[in-house]
């Protein structure tokens, strides 16, 4: 054979094999293509217009709005605000998806983007502003754990919180006869709780004076700020300019919450020098080798949080109780029964299960979180047969899963004898029962509120007749609320309270 025979008979096989090539590549595409499983589609949702989304149709109590959206496209739903992707569950099923099932995978925090600026005082250095749950995360709650909210810790300052309350019901017997707001009232005895077990020391009286003046309204303004809609959330080509000076104008009033304590903290330290003598929750995070710069987040976290959820809910617990006197004279016979005519003390909740029902029926109605603090996909994942896609915001409705008819008896109305009987409780097992969350994520304070809110209810219940004042009847009392990052009754309760008969010949205000 020819060299020119050979070289031709080499440019035909190679002629034949490129076609080869391409046709099996062709074909491995197309069976390919066949053989894998499509991704699942994206949750339903209602129509997003261009570029705003679903901005437009979000009213001013967002967990009533997506409850409504939510029956109609379903208990897993997708939104869209600008650019940013949200997921919404509303049902026990997606709630258990989300928490649960897809618990790490989902359990990111959606921080909005102007907190997450180089240098921030919060970013990452408290639970409810830190992105994942890494390392850094778990030391913190770690720290909470073992520190503020673990079982022998709640015991030793039994006695304290006791006291404090008492302080209160002291202060209301003052007023008898004229009006108070009860919000304002269970926020000071709240505050001072808190401020005993992380700093010795009272910060305001009943009246809002001492050194911490201005926390409730402080405190009120850093929730509400919390709840502003932010444009480089909505549309990231704005990250990195704060345009409605967001950052600026919180830590503005960060720093004014944060004053109330630094020199005691400052003068805390150098006592501390050379002793290991520990009182409170800020003595152990100095010991631990805690900067201001770490100590400040966690405080301000613990004190808005506890202080926002024990005032709303024992609001909404007493407004209930006097819009359903049935139930009121229930929880008063149950607390003759079992105290007469003394003082409530912790030691006597547990003998009080219709107190505590109309607790959690409280809570059930009316959530401190409806829609929890958000959360964030982390990775890519699948709830229900839908796609999670990564970096989703993702809510729990919560309100709208306890309102639900289809799991709840007459839902709208406050029954408490629903829990009696019911094994419900507040650890986040029940997924159609879930006022603190569930979770990697679930509220670490409830240990402390499921304590407090319990022993400031029965005291003013068995303490006072509460009136309200200009001859208004209860069914005419105004329940509508309003949200920002706490659930609060948008008309606070104003009332009159007066001593209790029976109780007047024994007690001493």
């Amino acid at each position: 054979m020819s060299i020119l025979t050979t070289l031709a008979t080499r440019d035909d096989q190679i002629n034949l094999f490129f076609p080869l090539i391409l046709l099996s590549f062709l074909i491995f595409i197309i069976f390919k293509k066949h053989i894998s499983p499509k991704a699942p589609p994206l949750p339903p949702g209602p129509y997003a217009w261009p570029i705003i989304g679903n901005i437009i149709q979000m009213g001013d109590n967002a967990h009533v709005t997506l409850a409504k959206l939510a029956q109609l496209h379903g208990p897993l739903m997708s939104l869209r605000f600008g650019a940013q992707h949200i997921v919404v569950g509303s049902s026990p099923e997606a709630a258990k998806g989300i928490l649960k099932i897809n618990d790490r995978l989902l359990s990111g925090r959606y921080v909005s983007n102007p907190l997450r600026v180089k240098g921030s005082k919060i970013h990452n250095l408290n639970l409810g502003f830190y992105d994942e749950c890494d390392g850094g995360w778990k030391s913190l709650r770690a720290i909470y754990r073992t520190e503020v909210f673990s079982a022998k810790v709640m015991e030793s300052q039994e006695e304290l919180r006791e006291k404090k309350v008492t302080e209160m019901v002291e202060y209301l017997g003052s007023k008898e006869g004229q009006v108070v707001k009860v919000k304002e009232m269970v926020f000071a005895c709240a505050l001072n709780i808190l401020s005993n077990a992380f700093l010795s020391m009272d910060f305001m009286d009943f009246e809002g004076k001492g050194v911490g003046e201005g926390m409730y309204q402080n405190i009120r303004s850093y929730s509400q700020m919390g709840a502003v809609p932010q444009l480089s959330d909505f549309f990231p080509i704005l990250g990195g300019w704060d345009f409605q000076s967001f950052y600026k104008k919180l830590m503005t009033i960060y720093d004014r919450i944060c004053g109330v304590w630094v020199d005691t903290v400052k003068e805390r330290r150098q006592r501390r020098d050379g002793s290991s003598t520990r009182r409170d929750f800020t003595d152990a995070l100095i010991g631990i080798g805690f900067s201001d710069e770490q100590i400040n987040p966690l405080l301000v976290e613990l004190f808005g949080a506890g202080t926002e959820s024990t005032s709303a809910t024992t609001e909404w617990a007493l407004t209930e109780l006097i819009r359903n006197q049935e139930a009121m004279e229930k929880v008063r016979n149950e607390l003759a029964e079992v105290i007469g005519s003394g003082t409530v003390t912790e030691s006597n909740l547990c003998h009080l299960p219709y107190l505590e029902a109309c607790v959690k029926e409280t809570l059930r109605l009316h959530p401190p979180g409806p829609l929890l603090l958000p959360h964030r996909a982390t990775q890519t994942c699948e709830v229900m047969g839908y796609t999670i896609p990564k970096d989703s915001q993702v809510l729990v409705n919560v309100w709208a899963i306890a309102r639900d008819p289809a799991i709840w008896d007459d839902p709208l109305s406050f029954k408490p004898e629903r829990f009696l009987k019911s094994g419900l409780d507040y650890m986040g097992i029940n997924f159609e029962y879930l006022p603190f969350g569930s979770g990697r994520r679930m509220c670490p304070g409830q240990p402390l509120v499921s304590r407090v809110v319990p022993l400031i209810l029965a005291s003013l219940v068995h303490h006072f007749d509460w009136i309200l004042p200009g001859n208004v009847k209860p069914s005419e009392i105004d329940m509508n609320d309003n949200l920002d990052v706490t659930m609060l009754k948008k008309e606070p309760m104003r009332v009159i309270p007066r001593i209790r008969k029976q109780l007047k010949t024994d007690q001493h205000f």
